[in-house]
């Protein structure tokens, strides 16, 4: 719980608010017998950091921060999702690279009749190469290393992101925006310095 000298500021529009510390809001706990530190984050920076690195947005999600470990997992699984497919793509456009298609038969010019080679087949007169180039698997290679480059960046990121959120988790709500029942009083309340 923080010290009672934590200072409260109210900026009232329309009318008054009373300000009172914010060290009077654990009172309820304290009156229910609870006794939590609340200066102390649920998890270590360091197991927030390994959480996160693991899984992004695990580390957040333990510090209660849902909606920031919200967006980094959404992020990794939109990035797993497309390197699957960037993936699929490569093998296709590898499986593909020398492939052609028959793009005129051999026909016989008095009975428009295709002409059979020896098995029963018909003679192909043009072959049409697929768009399946040496260029496109380059193409393709590149979008599966953006997409892995973007799940590393991810997992460091929520990993840091999750590391200084338990650092800094002693430190105040800064701002607060309030308003009171019927819209008549709207307040910002801020707090400033305090015991640690």
């Amino acid at each position: 719980m923080r010290a009672a000298g934590t200072l409260a500021l109210a900026v009232v529009i329309g009318g008054m608010a009373s300000a009172a510390p914010l060290a009077a809001q654990g009172i309820a706990g304290a009156r229910a017998g609870i006794v939590v530190d609340s200066s102390k984050p649920p998890i270590s920076p360091r197991r927030a950091f390994l959480y996160s690195l693991a899984v992004p947005g695990l580390g957040q999600a333990r510090l209660d921060r849902s909606r920031t470990g919200a967006g980094f997992f959404l992020v990794e699984a939109l990035a797993i999702a497309m390197l699957h497919r960037s993936v699929d793509d490569l093998r296709l456009a590898r499986a593909a690279r020398g492939d052609s298609v028959p793009l005129r038969y051999e026909v016989d010019a008095a009975t428009g009749i295709a002409q059979l080679d020896a098995l029963g087949n018909p003679r192909v007169a043009a072959w049409e190469r697929r768009g399946y180039s040496d260029e496109l698997v380059k193409a393709r290679r590149l979008q599966v290393e953006d997409w892995s480059a973007l799940l590393v960046f991810t997992h460091l990121i929520a990993g840091a992101e999750a590391f200084v959120s338990a650092q800094l988790w002693d430190l105040p709500q800064y701002v607060r925006l309030q308003v009171e029942p019927g819209g008549r009083r709207v307040g910002v309340r801020a707090a400033f310095g305090g015991a640690r």
